[in-house]
């Protein structure tokens, strides 16, 4: 389940799909890795085709993405059975 949000804009697009203020390309897809990020129960769970999982190294260490388009990840932490501060960042 996902706890909590780093963005606003991207909390109010998890609950309602209000786009304002968002700048990813690809809405539906983004829509899809939040619900697939809602049912896991651990981090590994989106370590599927298509989505170039990784752990993030270096001061974002314990933290994961996953690709969203282009230069957009979606990235978030993990604390029990739930994600944590889920962002959407640009990472080039």
């Amino acid at each position: 389940m996902i706890r909590s949000y780093r963005s606003k804009a991207l909390e109010r697009f998890a609950l309602t799909g209000n786009r304002r203020g968002l700048s990813v390309q690809k809405p539906e897809r983004m829509a899809r890795l939040l619900k697939a990020l809602d049912a896991a129960t651990k981090p590994g769970a989106l370590d599927l085709p298509g989505l170039r999982f990784h752990a993030l190294k270096g001061v974002a260490k314990g933290r994961f993405a996953v690709w969203v388009s282009e230069n957009w990840r979606l990235t978030f932490g993990w604390d029990g059975m739930d994600a944590v501060d889920v962002d959407l960042e640009d990472y080039h």
